[in-house]
């Protein structure tokens, strides 16, 4: 389960650079208003992310004290 947890942390960190390059990108544009949008949606991917970490975190640190 930690795995899973782990790789969804991997997949909203990816997006999330995806969206901060975009947003970069936007910025040299002059595009002020789409680099906002895409700030945002990094935000969120990043919040998402280390929600999913933390979980994961967790979850390992409980697998570990079942082995004891």
């Amino acid at each position: 389960m930690p795995k899973e947890t782990h790789t969804k942390a991997a997949e909203h960190h990816e997006n999330a650079a995806k969206s901060h390059r975009a947003a970069a990108e936007q910025h040299g544009k002059n595009d002020h208003a789409a680099a906002h949008d895409h700030s945002a949606k990094a935000h969120e991917h990043s919040s998402q992310a280390y929600q999913h970490s933390a979980d994961a975190h967790k979850k390992s640190e409980g697998q570990r004290s079942a082995k004891k």
